[in-house]
C-alpha cells in the first residue's frame, strides 16, 4: 500500500527536504524500512524528472538509537530500488560516524543545519499538504534581505535547461524566464519577471523569511528553507498566474498576485 499524497506530511516515516544545491536530505523519523521505501517510491513515481536518480543524504539524527549496519544497508538498498541514490550520511554522533565508515559512505555535516532551530530548540515540524489558494497576507510582508547585506544578483538573460544560478547571501532577480530543467537558488528571496518552469529554491541557508515571486507559475519545484512542493502538489488554479510563495509556521503558502 502506498502512502497517499493527502497524508504524506503527517504520517511519513521520513521527511524529505531540498538542500542548497538541490540535494535532498531524508530525515528518518521512524526506522520502518518498508514504509520509507514505499514513500520514496511514490515520490519518484509522482515526479520522476525531479527525484529519479536524485542524490539523497540520509539523516539518522532524529532517532533515539543509531540503526545497526544490516538495517541501514537494507534501507540504502531499498532506496536505490525505489529510484534514488543515497550518497552520504548526515553528521550526528560518533555512532553515526562509525556507521558511515561501515557502510563506506561519506559523512556530511552541513545538511543537518536546515532541521535545527537557530536557538538550538527542537527540529521544525513537517509542512502540511498544499491547500487551496489563499489571499496574500495583509499587509504584504516585504522580503527580508539576505544575510550579509550584499546587493542582489540580477540575471538579465533566460536561465536555460541544465543551468544552475546561485545567489549567495543575497536575493536573486531574474528579468527573463527560468526554463524547464533549470534551477535558481538564493539564500534570500527570488524574483522572476517571466515564466518559472524549472526549480526555484529560496532561503537556501535556512532563511524562513525568504519568498518567491514569479509572473507566470509552472514550476517543477519550489522550496523555501528546505520545505518544498512539486507542481502536482500546487493548486491547479495557480498555474500560469503571477504567484507569491512564502513560509508560514513551517508550511508553504501560495497566493495569486494581482
Amino acid at each position: 500500500m502506498s502512502v497517499s499524497s493527502a497524508n504524506l506530511d503527517y504520517e511519513q516515516a521520513g521527511e524529505l527536504k531540498i538542500g542548497q544545491v538541490g540535494i535532498a536530505n531524508l530525515r528518518i523519523r521512524s526506522l520502518d524500512v518498508p514504509q520509507l521505501i514505499r514513500e520514496m517510491r511514490e515520490r519518484v513515481e509522482r515526479a520522476p524528472k525531479l527525484f529519479g536518480r536524485a542524490a539523497v543524504i540520509i539523516d539518522f539524527g532524529g532517532l533515539a538509537k543509531t540503526p545497526d549496519v544490516a538495517t541501514a544497508q537494507a534501507l540504502l538498498d531499498g532506496l536505490r530500488d525505489a529510484g534514488v541514490l543515497p550518497v552520504a550520511l548526515a553528521y550526528g554522533t560518533r555512532e553515526i560516524e562509525q556507521l558511515a565508515e561501515q557502510l563506506d559512505l561519506p559523512l556530511l555535516a552541513k545538511f543537518r543545519a536546515q532541521y535545527e532551530r537557530v536557538d538550538g530548540g527542537a527540529p521544525a515540524a513537517a509542512p502540511a499538504p498544499a491547500r487551496a489558494p489563499e489571499r496574500a497576507p495583509e499587509p504584504a510582508k516585504a522580503p527580508a534581505p539576505a544575510a550579509g547585506g550584499k546587493p542582489g544578483l540580477m540575471q538579465k538573460t533566460p536561465v536555460r535547461s541544465g543551468q544552475q544560478l546561485y545567489a549567495e547571501n543575497r536575493d536573486l532577480t531574474v528579468l527573463s524566464t527560468v526554463g524547464a530543467g533549470a534551477e535558481v537558488i538564493a539564500d534570500g528571496s527570488i524574483h522572476i519577471y517571466g515564466t518559472l518552469r524549472g526549480r526555484a529554491l529560496a532561503g537556501a541557508q535556512g532563511n524562513t523569511d525568504a519568498r518567491i515571486f514569479c509572473r507566470e507559475f509552472h514550476a517543477e519545484l519550489v522550496a523555501i528553507a528546505g520545505h518544498y512542493r512539486v507542481l502536482d502538489d500546487v493548486p491547479k488554479e495557480l498555474r500560469g498566474k503571477p504567484v507569491q510563495i512564502w513560509l508560514e509556521q513551517d508550511q508553504l503558502k501560495f497566493a495569486a498576485q494581482t
